[in-house]
């Protein structure tokens, strides 16, 4: 028997052993909320998380990965001797996004609905929260304080500060805490909130990979620093293979690695089998073609797809580009509702936004950024569209998974540049995500179709100044993204058609940027504007613009004078400002060493050097003396 079988095997035998072991209500809870069946990644990492064992666990999106860390979780909980102290902490749940966090909270809070005093403890903190409680709701059935339950609690920033959040953990004292790192490590460092060996028992990392990026490493580590170094540790992903060297930073100790992949056919290549890092049920595929046909060829897939897709999603590389493209796609997608999504928008926006798209029963598309790409489990998304591929190529599962979940099918489309892009689907069959060309339904884009959807955008963008600078902004910003992209051998600015990928955005003129120096295209792209008549449709910023622009023409040679003086005198200023504190830091060094210098001499040396002062002290009086007494000629 192969290795591979062999563990196989030997998981299958833990999770049969284990099964009759869970309690009843979870196995009921798990069937009730439509999980009828446990997938292999349960099989395999339930049984080590319970029995003590640190594990890491890759495996594609889709397979389970929350219930596979909840269960044991709140399986070990329940089994204690006695309850968890009051303002102890029992496990906490770490997630890279506000969205992941909730999504994980709301399948806790699912599942604890079938635990009768966890479900009570449930019931009071919604009754506490609720504005206008429902006075006719019936309450359940008290349980006494010695009687073992979970209690969740979600932290996240934004709409929430973090004293509200202490006060509520004051309050209700949960012992599982879920939220971003940011907001979890404020709360864990009150005073008031203990993390014991005694009390404390597992840290689970979901999409661990993301989580040990650069821009949680240091809240981790502060996070970890709070925490017993005895304690179960989980890391999750669906990507966490790039991660493998940094586990020791978040003290794993001696893990067992589970990875639960997908046997497929390999494209073009008859009988041979490949490991592919995505669900089975999930088609990628790609279109080569212009960047100005790739928003005619969605609006033809989207009309040719049958079914209708209900759930869409809608990828772009920038917050700006989807600021952008939200005013432009309905006149393009006509009957679907766009939504948008990124990370700069406040967090009541997002979590307004992302409620709308997951609840909405028309045909929905969420135009978003990154921040939609990992671990979100959104019922019913049934197309995956890219604009371009991410620029961190451990995105693009994430981007793909959002469909095809659980074995529901789906289809992902990316759309890559002719020419040197293509060498990118080499670049994903090497990291076990091979895509192929979609061949169905067929999809032509002719110059009339570009053409078309070009001037539609244009008229959007014609008809308030607002969106005009919205495109400026989104544009500039999609540059900087696509020049930082990891695979930049294959993605390169230089390769860029500037005028199409004007057409493609639908504007009016190109903005001043560096990369544009070298190239002696037309920038107004042929498109005939009078900029000094094309006004807000907000008066008010209109107003503003008209007065703006009668100063400019008033005294237009002044300004010009003044803007340039400006400029000498701020970079004079900038440079005496910058002269000064470096001397400020030469005298600083010089008086530090000197001060060093002292400290090392003997008593005999340092009277030596007091003698050596007053002799200097001595002749710079009598120099000022003479100074004083110099001949200044005769007298008339």
């Amino acid at each position: 028997m192969a290795p591979d079988a062999k563990a196989e095997a030997q998981r299958q035998r833990q999770w049969e052993a284990l099964t009759p072991s869970l309690s009843e209500w979870i196995l009921d809870a798990t069937r009730a909320m439509g999980f009828t069946k446990t997938t292999p990644v349960q099989q395999a990492a339930i049984p080590l998380f319970m029995g003590n064992k640190d594990v890491v666990v890759e495996a594609v999106t889709g397979s389970g990965k929350t219930l596979s860390f909840l269960i044991p979780i709140v399986e070990r909980l329940l089994r204690l001797d006695a309850p968890i102290k009051k303002h102890h902490v029992g496990a906490i749940i770490i997630s890279p996004t506000r969205e992941l966090a909730t999504q994980i909270h709301t399948v806790l809070v699912s599942l604890l609905k079938f635990h009768g005093p966890s479900a009570a403890a449930l019931w009071a903190a919604e009754e506490d929260d609720a504005e206008m409680p429902d006075a006719d709701a019936p309450a359940p059935p008290s349980f006494p304080p010695s009687t073992l339950k979970v209690v969740p609690q979600l932290l996240l920033g934004g709409a929430v500060t973090p004293a509200q959040d202490l006060s509520k953990f004051l309050k209700r004292s949960p012992n599982i805490l879920i939220g971003t790192p940011g907001r979890l490590l404020e709360l864990l460092s009150s005073p008031h909130v203990h993390c014991p060996q005694s009390s404390f028992d597992a840290l689970v990392l979901d999409e661990a990979d993301r989580l040990l990026d650069l821009g949680f490493k240091e809240d981790l580590q502060r996070i970890l620093s709070r925490l017993p170094k005895q304690r179960r540790t989980g890391l999750f992903s669906a990507s966490v293979s790039e991660a493998v060297d940094q586990l020791v930073r978040v003290g794993l100790r001696n893990p067992v690695r589970i990875a639960v992949k997908v046997k497929a056919r390999a494209n073009g290549e008859q009988g041979k089998i490949e490991d592919k890092r995505t669900p089975a049920s999930l088609h990628m595929s790609y279109l080569v073609m212009p960047p100005h046909h790739k928003l005619p060829a969605i609006q033809k897939l989207l009309e040719t797809l049958k079914p209708q897709p209900q759930k869409t999603i809608f990828y772009l590389a920038t917050c700006y580009s989807v600021d952008y493209f939200q005013h432009v796609l309905p006149v393009i997608l006509e009957g679907f509702t766009i939504v948008p999504l990124h990370g700069k928008h406040p967090d009541k926006v997002r979590r307004k936004n992302f409620s709308r798209f997951v609840d909405s029963v028309s045909p929905s598309i969420l135009l978003t950024t990154d921040v939609a790409a990992r671990g979100l489990d959104i019922p019913s998304v049934d197309l995956v569209l890219q604009m371009d591929p991410p620029s961190d190529p451990k995105t693009f599962i994430h981007r793909c998974g959002r469909a095809g979940r659980a074995g529901r099918k789906g289809l992902a489309v990316t759309f890559l540049n002719p020419g040197r892009e293509e060498d990118y689907i080499e670049f994903l069959r090497v990291r076990q995500t091979p895509i192929s060309p979609l061949t169905s339904p067929p999809i032509e884009v002719t110059p009339v179709d570009a053409d078309l959807v070009a001037m539609r955008i244009r008229d959007v963008v014609k008809s308030d100044r607002a969106i005009f600078d919205k495109a400026q902004r989104g544009f500039v910003s999609w540059v900087r993204a696509y020049s930082k992209h990891t695979a930049s051998s294959i993605f390169r600015v230089t390769d860029l058609e500037w005028d199409q990928l004007g057409q493609a955005w639908g504007l009016l003129k190109l903005p001043s940027m560096p990369e544009l120096k070298k190239w002696e295209g037309d920038r107004s792209l042929g498109v005939e504007m009078d900029f000094s008549t094309y006004a807000y449709k907000d008066k008010v910023r209109e107003q503003q613009r008209l007065a703006e622009l009668s100063g400019e023409v008033a005294g237009n040679t002044e300004a010009k004078h003044l803007k340039k003086k400006d400029r000498i005198e701020a970079a004079w200023t900038q440079k005496k400002d910058q002269r000064a504190t470096k001397e400020l830091r030469r005298d600083k060094k010089k008086a530090k060493r000197e001060h060093e210098r002292v400290t090392k001499l003997s008593d005999e040396e340092r009277k030596k050097e007091e003698e050596l002062k007053k002799m200097i002290e001595t002749v710079r009086k009598q120099t000022a003396e003479d100074e004083a007494n110099e001949f200044e000629g005769f007298s008339d």
